[in-house]
């Protein structure tokens, strides 16, 4: 007989049944770190397979047709060794990660992180707490991958505290950071400048004299962030954290925030810390100002103050890790003097030492992965697909909205195998941008076509250097968690904004509404 106080489970709709069924098959695969190492035994074998087949697709780099490389010729083999270590310790993600580690681990030792989210938990209304992530995920882009490695564990945090499901607060700022890394939250991001210059090298080729605004999808990425924010915000909490109900948090929570309220001395040390961060970011912030500023780029010295700080080379954009570190660390010690959490130098050493103990997993995972995309690279397999998938989709013929979709569903597809958003850009926009040109489409349009499939994706393939570090976040939470459960949790994200975003995009064309500064639809501009 059944006990009447037990009210019986709702049935799930087919999108739970088939997520669970995703998260079972993907965590059924191997540990993602011997899984990299598979993958990478198969392009290994694809690519001694494949060398010694012939293509007529040109290579934009070189002007040559692709030649897919032997990994398995004596020549390659001891070339990868000798790269090993150099592969590794290269590994972007890997310092990126290490590096603003410190200095959160003292933040967070010192409990300054946990006062500071109880503090922002006391004032933000529960109902706003997920758009507020996603948003933050967004602008997280300014500071160009810190997002990875600063809102999305907090999310998590935030969200624990708050009495909610920690793997929904990944999954939202995950999808912010990464799923809406194309969207710019008023501020450009550094992306912005890159993507133009390699559109205005691949437009110059029909055209020399074309030149490209750092600026021409600025309107564009600005209102896409509405559109990512309030499709992450229904998302999350309409079917990714029902569906996690049923999953338990078997993590070490020991640690996390509780929505208790501050005690004097917390205040006391959140306002001094506060304080202290105030001026070291408004001592940043003047250094900034001078024209001569040194955290410009020197080579764009002619150009304006803005346009210096905000190019790829300028010291200021590639000291952002640095930046966070010390900008974490300084109200850390502040706060830890204040509230007598830190007594001693040593007390900050083991808030260092505490935060690297925990990503050993994850260096092992960055070991693997870098090894995996070196070999990749090395293949050229990921630009004959490019190239390839570019070539039939020109040889379609298709209306010029349906091409578009084409570029985005193009855009994502590669995104799964080639992670850097750069590297993509280099070889797709290489092909897309002079082809489409003499369809009449502007690289302008192209450019914003190629972020939306590039954004859109983003968030399910494992290939994105970051990847492991999230299923790592899982874990603190969810031990049994794996790629199958991340993947399960950012699809919905993934298959929603390409259909959104795309249908944006083909509004924005069909409204004429300006995509950017100097932007156009059509080429010739009219």
């Amino acid at each position: 007989m059944s006990d009447p106080n037990l009210a019986a489970e709702p049935p799930k709709t087919w999108v739970t049944r088939s997520l669970d069924a995703i998260e079972r098959v993907g965590n059924k695969l191997p540990d993602p770190a011997v899984l990299f190492l598979l993958l990478m035994f198969v392009v290994w074998a694809l690519s001694a397979i494949l060398a010694n087949v012939s293509f007529t697709e040109i290579d934009p780099r070189s002007g040559q047709p692709v030649v897919v490389n032997s990994l398995l010729a004596g020549s390659s083999l001891t070339q990868f060794m000798a790269d090993m270590v150099r592969t590794f310790t290269s590994f972007a993600p890997l310092g990126v990660v290490l590096v603003a580690m410190l200095g959160l681990g003292v933040a967070e030792h010192t409990g300054f992180i946990n006062a500071g989210l109880r503090a922002i938990l006391s004032v933000t209304p529960m109902q706003l707490l997920t758009p507020a992530l996603i948003a933050v995920g967004v602008l997280s882009h300014v500071a160009v991958d810190a997002g990875y490695v600063l809102v999305i564990p907090l999310g998590a945090v935030i969200f624990y505290a708050a009495g909610r499901h920690p793997l929904a607060g990944i999954a939202a700022a995950f999808a912010g950071v990464s799923g809406g890394f194309s969207a710019t939250f008023f501020v450009p991001s550094s992306l912005d400048p890159l993507l133009a210059g390699l559109t205005q090298e691949a437009a110059r080729i029909i055209d020399p004299a074309m030149e490209i605004s750092p600026l021409n999808n600025y309107v564009f990425t600005t209102a896409s962030t509405f559109l990512v924010i309030a499709v992450g915000w229904f998302l999350t909490d309409r079917v990714i954290e029902p569906r996690l109900k049923g999953t338990a948090v078997d993590g070490d929570t020991a640690d996390m925030p509780k929505m208790s309220p501050l005690a004097a001395r917390e205040k006391k040390g959140l306002l001094w810390a506060l304080a202290g961060m105030f001026v070291a970011v408004l001592l940043f912030a003047l250094s900034l100002i001078p024209e001569t500023s040194p955290w410009g780029d020197p080579e764009g010295a002619a150009a304006a103050n803005a346009h210096r700080l905000l190019t790829f080379t300028a010291p200021v954009m590639q000291s952002i890790v640095a930046l966070i570190f010390v900008f974490f660390l300084i109200p850390g010690v502040i706060y830890g003097m204040v509230a007598g959490t830190v007594r001693t130098h040593r007390d900050v050493v083991e808030g260092m030492t505490k935060a690297m103990s925990g990503m050993g997993y994850y260096i092992v995972l960055a070991f693997f992965a870098a090894q995996f995309i070196y070999a990749f690279a090395q293949s050229n397999l990921g630009v004959l697909l490019a190239i390839k998938g570019a070539n039939a989709l020109q040889a379609m013929g298709l209306h010029m909205s349906l091409t578009l979709v084409g570029i985005v569903l193009l855009s994502g597809f590669v995104n799964l195998m080639v992670g850097s958003a750069s590297a993509k850009w280099a070889l797709i926009g290489a092909i897309m941008v002079p082809m489409l040109m003499q369809l009449g489409i502007s690289p302008d349009l192209t450019q914003a076509a190629y972020r939306v499939g590039d954004s859109s994706t983003n968030i399910i393939t494992p290939l994105l250097p970051y990847f492991p570090l999230i299923v790592v976040f899982c874990q603190r939470y969810v031990k049994a968690s794996g790629i199958g459960t991340l993947i399960a949790l950012m699809l919905p994200f993934s298959v929603t904004f390409l259909v959104t975003w795309t249908l944006f995009l083909l509004g924005f064309w069909a409204l004429g509404i300006p995509l950017g500064v100097g932007s156009s639809y059509v080429y010739p501009a009219g």
